[in-house]
């Protein structure tokens, strides 16, 4: 028997009787697994699960590792804010005119369009003394909002937290004298 083990166990009992004496034999077999040095189906299950356990566990710190130096690198990339102001371009018009005839080198006139010169030099003291409301107000100055002229024309440009910071905005550039008309660009953040 190669997988069991077969103990035979036996026994002689002498029965006398007043009329007879008779021995009864009883015999009684015993089996049991045969015991050998490989691993248990248990054991085998438990080495298995320890296994995955172990994969699962490496699988997920190298996820947040890589996740880790993603975000890492993109802060790393990110600049500061930065504030653009852009001037409109203050040149006058170049006027040329039917070319001369034959003999005659034609003749160029620089013309400022009227109103124009006048126009961006307003622009620049209407723009100046935006910036000096803007600056000098401690509110204001922090929040990171821009003004540009144009025409007598300001466009505010920027980011704020509430209506009424908004609103306060448009209410001092429209106090500053020259100012004709506003386009409040301003965006209020959602929360």
């Amino acid at each position: 028997m190669a997988y069991e083990e077969e103990q035979a166990k036996g026994s002689r009992v002498v029965v006398d009787t007043p009329t007879s004496r008779r021995e009864v034999v009883q015999t009684e077999a015993v089996r049991a697994p045969e015991r050998s040095s490989s691993v248990s189906g248990a054991m085998l299950a438990v080495v298995v699960i320890g296994a995955i356990a172990l994969a699962t566990v490496i699988i997920l710190f190298a996820m947040n590792q890589q996740q880790q130096d993603n975000l890492n690198a993109n802060t790393a990339q990110t600049a500061p804010p930065q504030t653009i102001v852009q001037q409109p371009a203050q040149q006058p018009p170049v006027i040329i005119q039917e070319p001369a005839p034959a003999g005659q080198p034609p003749v160029v006139i620089n013309q400022p369009a009227s109103g124009s010169t006048s126009s961006s030099s307003n622009d620049s003291t209407i723009q100046a003394a935006i910036d000096k409301k803007l600056s000098d107000d401690p509110i204001l100055s922090t929040l990171g909002v821009t003004a540009t002229v144009m025409d007598g024309k300001a466009t505010l440009i920027g980011t704020v937290k509430t209506e009424a910071q908004k609103a306060q905005f448009e209410r001092a550039v429209r106090s500053v004298k020259g100012v004709k008309s506003i386009d409040n660009q301003i965006i209020v953040e959602a929360r």
